[in-house]
């Protein structure tokens, strides 16, 4: 994402991320047989998950990493698990138990090790910070809530009809805001990097992340995501050079 946020605007990035997520994930749903026509029981919840999992979120995320430097914006996003379990508690009435408290805190305290040395650099850029913990606290209401509703439609067209309906307030924003993007002007990296967004983050994690969230307690799928910020602040050395 930092290697085409680079080249493309915030919102025209997120627009064609949703766009094409939403409509790839719609399309693998039908050719898998799933049903791609949404209840009307599911409409509204369907409306409502996709202002937190998707718009708030994802132009939230987007911003916030034109800020601040990749790998300290993941370890921010990812204090999502805490946000969802406190969510979790009065929507879900879903214990905190010890093992589950204890986890969230060690968590937490390696948050505070990885981010610890970089303290100077997030003053340095509040406002880039606080849109990354937005960021943070919308996709930790959108975890509850998506776990809150009972769905008869298939997590990859739930998900898929999120991410496009979510393309069109987006797109709204970035005819307004924006200058539309020279896609042909991209370079190589940019290209490649935009690639594996639209393939990974955009379809199979989407997906995928909300899948376990159906399976599992929503404070123990929010647990799982922790080691993202590990990953991301690792390659955002080896990717971009980052200091670590």
């Amino acid at each position: 994402m930092k290697i085409v946020l680079g080249e493309i605007g915030p919102w025209w990035f997120r627009t064609i991320c949703l766009a094409i997520g939403g409509g790839a994930l719609l399309t693998i749903s039908g050719l898998s047989g799933n049903r791609l026509r949404v209840p009307a029981g599911d409409v509204w919840p369907l409306l409502l998950c996709g202002v937190f999992n998707m718009v708030g979120w994802h132009l939230c995320s987007a911003y916030g990493l034109t800020l601040v430097p990749a790998g300290r914006a993941s370890i921010i996003a990812f204090t999502m698990p805490v946000w969802a379990a406190l969510f979790a508690i009065p929507v879900l009435s879903e214990r905190i138990s010890l093992p589950v408290f204890l986890g969230l805190g060690l968590g937490m305290a390696g948050l505070g090790v990885l981010i610890g040395h970089d303290m100077a650099v997030l003053e340095s850029a509040p406002i880039g910070s606080l849109i990354m913990l937005g960021a943070a606290v919308s996709w930790g209401i959108g975890t509850v809530l998506f776990k809150r509703f009972d769905w008869r439609t298939p997590v990859a067209s739930i998900i898929g009809w999120q991410l496009l309906l979510a393309s069109i307030p987006v797109g709204i924003g970035a005819v307004i805001l924006e200058t539309p993007p020279d896609l042909g002007a991209l370079s190589a990296p940019a290209i490649i990097a935009f690639l594996y967004v639209l393939a990974f983050p955009m379809v199979f994690c989407q997906w995928a992340y909300f899948k376990i969230v159906q399976m599992f307690p929503a404070v123990y799928a929010a647990i799982g995501v922790m080691a993202v910020p590990v990953i991301g602040v690792y390659s955002s050395l080896l990717v971009l050079g980052e200091p670590v």
